[in-house]
């Protein structure tokens, strides 16, 4: 079965967390959609590039996430979270691209 990319993964995670929470008006639902995503996305970067790989990656989703809080007030709620979607799967990209 082939593996889904991991900067998918992760950016998939922050936009349909956000996405669900919103509209079923759920805010934990969308907390389990992006925690489930975010542990999907660690597991598959500790298998392309080691435990430190991991824990930066991860650092960066949970700190994608907060930033998004503030970064929606200046520039709304939906350009907010598609910009630190992006961020977030440029940034795993670059990270696991060498390693698998």
């Amino acid at each position: 079965m082939p593996r889904i990319p991991t900067p998918a993964i992760a950016a998939a995670g922050l936009v349909g967390g956000y996405a669900t929470a919103r509209w079923t008006k759920k805010r934990p639902l969308g907390g389990v959609v992006l925690a489930v995503a975010g542990g999907v996305a660690a597991r598959e970067w500790q298998r392309a590039g080691g435990v430190g790989t991991a824990v930066g990656l991860s650092a960066a989703y949970v700190a994608a996430f907060g930033g998004s809080h503030p970064l929606a007030k200046k520039i709304g709620a939906w350009p907010a979270v598609f910009s630190v979607a992006g961020a977030m799967g440029v940034a795993a990209w670059a990270a696991t691209r060498e390693r698998g």
